[in-house]
């Protein structure tokens, strides 16, 4: 008898979604309950909208959402810059609508009592990144430095540190500047208040996260879901930042205009650290 039932249970686990179900994946947060606790609200306030069956579907990786979106597990997939011109490699997913995130660029940061005045001043100097293939932690400082002159991991050495570790280092003096963003740097003027920081660099707003559906994907239901931005942006919007990691969006708008040309700045960045766009930076 317990077989039987635990047969059965194992059958509804494995079961396909219904027919009309559309399926959720961020490829930054990993296990259900994070993703629950992320975009719970959102799941609802976007079956509200749209009058479709929205379902959380976790991911494990960058790589595992690129997998279940090529097995036809997910639908919709939203994702960040970085990650979203591999995503068009490996996928060639449809846009649907961007996610602004507003103060989001890339900056490098030095000690203000330090040695570091300015740009050249880090030639010969080691610079440290965050989160490997992270659009503001490593990709995006790595172009703001390309676009003042200075070559990637020729004229400056790079590592990659954690970020408070990498504070610490800086202010022993072992590094000499930190990649960021502009979030990152109001996080460590709280974590080390008797310390001056100050920014040397500042790259362009990067593009924005972006939700992308598969590229066989219903055709009325993408247009079903992109209406529903267009129509309850607001709403969408409020249910989204319930989410504490997604008070990154507060403030910011959902914009249906976003092109694949708009992420061309991302593609400088990949050719900027020298690796292709083909696979995902660090695996």
């Amino acid at each position: 008898m317990f077989r039987a039932i635990a047969v059965a249970a194992a059958l509804v686990v494995s079961a396909p979604a219904h027919a009309d179900t559309v399926r959720f994946a961020v490829t930054d947060i990993e296990g259900l309950e994070a993703l629950q606790q992320e975009f719970g609200a959102f799941e609802e306030a976007l079956e509200k909208s749209s009058g479709l069956e929205i379902e959380l579907f976790p991911v494990s990786s960058r790589t595992a959402a690129v997998e279940a979106m090529n097995a036809g597990k997910v639908e919709l997939v939203l994702t960040g810059p970085a990650e979203y011109v591999v995503l068009k490699e490996l996928a060639d997913p449809t846009i649907i609508v961007g996610w602004q995130r507003p103060n989001y660029f890339a900056q490098i940061v030095t000690l203000t009592n330090g040695p570091i005045d300015n740009v050249s001043d880090l030639k010969g100097k080691t610079v440290t990144f965050g989160s490997v293939g992270s659009t503001s932690q490593h990709l995006g400082p790595a172009q703001v430095l390309a676009d003042f002159g200075l070559s990637y991991n020729n004229d400056y050495k790079v590592q990659i540190i954690s970020r408070n570790v990498a504070v610490e280092a800086m202010i022993r003096g072992d590094v000499h500047a930190i990649g960021m963003n502009e979030g990152h740097l109001r996080s460590i003027r709280g974590a080390f208040p008797e310390v001056a920081f100050s920014v040397v660099a500042r790259g362009r707003d990067l593009p924005n996260d972006i939700l992308v559906a598969r590229k066989d994907a219903d055709p009325a239901m993408v247009a079903k879901i992109r209406d529903a931005f267009l129509k309850d942006g607001k709403a969408l919007m409020s249910s989204v930042i319930k989410g504490e990691d997604n008070k990154k969006y507060e403030g910011g708008f959902f914009l249906t205009s976003i092109q694949d040309r708009n992420y061309d700045y991302v593609r400088s960045m990949y050719n900027t650290i020298g690796v292709s766009m083909n696979s995902f930076v660090g695996n």
